[in-house]
Parts: C-alpha cells; structure tokens; sequence
C-alpha cells in the first residue's frame, strides 16, 4: 500500500511539472517579444528544466535543486504573468485603431469614433471614424449576427441594433490587434490581446466578413421588448466606457463576443443558464432560439434558413440600403416597416 501511494504521488507531481511546463512554454512563446531565436532558446531550457524536475520525482534519493530550481521559476513566470498590465498606447491595426467613446444624455446617446471603412479587401480599404447620435427613443430592433470563418462550431458573434428610420449600428467585442498581428484563438488564452469593442455601420463590419474575407454570416432577429432594447443597447454603451477608462484582455474562454452577449443578455433574464454552447460559439443561435429570444412562431431551421445573408451581403455591394436588401425575407421585417423590402 505504501509502495502504491508513492507510486501515485509521483505520477501526481509528474503532471503536474509537465502541465505546467506545456503552460509556461506556450505563455512564452505567445508573449516575449524577444528575436525568434531568444525564445526558442528560453523555451527549450524552460523544458529542460522541467523535466529534470520531473526525473527528480522518481528519484528520491537523488539531489532536491531540480524540483527547487523549477519551482523558483515557475512562481517567477506566474508573478510575471499576473502582473502584466492590459494596455491602450500599442501600434494598433486600423481597424481598431480607436476606442469607442459614448456620451449618454437621457434618451440621446452620442457615440464617438463609429467605424465606417469602405472596404475593397480584406487589407485595401478607406479609412473612416464617424461620431453619430442615435435616440433610443426610436430603437426598434436587435439583430444577432454569426458570422462563420472556422468550420460550423466556430462565429463571431455581434449583435446589430435597427431604428425606426431604417439605420443600424452593430457593436462587435473583437481583439485589440497590433499592427500585423493575427488572431489567435490560443494565444487569447495568454493574455496576448487586449479587448476591445467596435460600433460601426453595416455596410462596414458585416460587408467586410461577407464580402472581403469570404465568412458565411446569419442573422437573426432577438425578440425583445423595446424597454428591454434600451437596456441592451446601454449594456454595450457601458462596456465601452469601462474600456475607455482602462483596458482590459481579451480571453478565449472567458471574455470574448459570445460571452459579451450572455453577460448583457443576463442583466436582462438573470435566470439563463450556462451552456456548452456558450463555448462553441458557431451554436449559440440554437442557444438563443432554446432560451425563446428568436423571432417566435417559427422552426430554427427556418429562421436559419431566412436568416442566411451571405449571398444577399455580396449581391448588395456597397449599396447604400445594404441593411434593407440583406434582411430580404427575414423574419421579423414587419410590413410597412422602415426594414421592408
């Protein structure tokens, strides 16, 4: 018995330093921003180190430097890790270059730096940051958008906001990115990207994922009392101004475009429930359609199947009633609506 409990005691604390060492390898390659070669090299000694530990734990005999040296640096790595501070003054992307700043005066709400790119590919585009006014007064609509880029499991998720002229404004929770980084959904877990959140016109944020980067994008309209429009719409108006004030990161896991919906979503229903498709993002319409917040009176399948905006987003162009002609068909424009075809 006591032979089987040091058996299992070493097989513990080997997990334990080679979880460890896959954990501390990946935060190093993601966030030292030494030359490639530095790394590799900080990397490779990081895991010789770690598995002399992990020797010394079937060795117990044998000298206790290994174990010690390893959790010496480990606790450093941590302190280091946790003591990173998100930041707002990198060499930002155009795309995100600006943060969104919101004024709140009663009903009016004035939003600061609204994105409007004219894009012609995904890295050809016209630069434009608007300052618009909208009066919640007038909100009618909420629109859940995923737009699919990594197979069916996988969207991004934004949710665009209709008023009764006929205007819209999405608000996207996206990473922060440098200029030339990419996103990944790996490195979201390690602190690699600060968040931030995006309000832009359509023919901009939804276009560019239909049009430029070939993503396959739905829509689907919420079912959601008007006092209840204006809460959700405050809740992303509030997001930006606590990221105005001091950034925050991005986590896969977390805090991302999904996560950012249910949170707000909660305020609303405080009673909705975790799901495993809170996860895999590419699902959460069949989430949201569970949960009754879909147009009601129809199948999934058939509001998916309404919903499905892709070839209607690339026949559009960059056609001034974009938000019209995309929504052809769709559940929820009413007729007579500023939204009908």
């Amino acid at each position: 018995m006591r032979h089987a409990r040091a058996w299992i005691a070493r097989v513990g604390v080997t997990a334990l330093v080679l979880a460890a060492a896959a954990w501390g390898a990946l935060a190093m390659h993601f966030l030292l921003r030494f030359p490639a070669a530095v790394v590799r090299g900080l990397i490779a000694a990081w895991l010789a180190l770690a598995l002399a530990a992990a020797w010394r734990a079937w060795r117990p005999r044998g000298p206790l430097w290994p174990l010690a040296a390893w959790g010496l640096v480990f606790l450093g790595m941590q302190l280091a890790y946790w003591s990173m501070p998100p930041r707002q003054d990198r060499d930002w992307a155009d795309d995100v270059a600006r943060r969104l700043r919101p004024e709140v005066h009663g009903s009016r709400v004035i939003l600061h730096d609204v994105r409007d790119f004219d894009w012609r590919s995904d890295t050809d585009y016209t630069a434009r940051w608007d300052t618009r006014e909208y009066d919640l007064d007038h909100l009618a609509s909420a629109d859940l958008a995923l737009s699919y880029w990594m197979g069916p499991a996988i969207a991004h998720t934004l949710v665009s906001f209709g008023f009764d002229d006929g205007s819209h404004v999405v608000f996207s929770l996206e990473i922060r990115k440098e200029r030339g980084e990419s996103f990944s959904a790996l490195g979201g877990f390690f602190r690699k990207f600060e968040e931030t959140l995006v309000a832009a016109d359509e023919r901009d944020i939804l276009r560019v994922r239909t049009n430029a980067r070939g993503e396959d994008m739905y829509l689907y309209r919420l079912d959601i009392p008007r006092d209840k429009l204006r809460e959700l719409f405050l809740g992303y108006v509030q997001r930006a101004q606590a990221l105005d004030r001091a950034p925050r990161f991005y986590n896969t896991l977390t805090s991302n475009c999904t996560t950012v919906v249910f949170e707000l979503a909660r305020r609303l229903d405080p009673g909705l429930p975790l799901d495993w498709r809170l996860l895999l993002s590419g699902y959460f319409a069949e989430y949201a359609y569970d949960q009754h917040a879909l147009q009601p009176g129809y199948t999934f399948e058939q509001l998916q199947r309404a919903g499905h905006v892709t070839a209607r987003a690339r026949a559009a162009g960059d056609a001034a009633d974009f938000s019209t002609r995309i929504r052809a068909g769709m559940p929820g424009e009413l007729p007579g609506s500023p939204h009908e075809p």
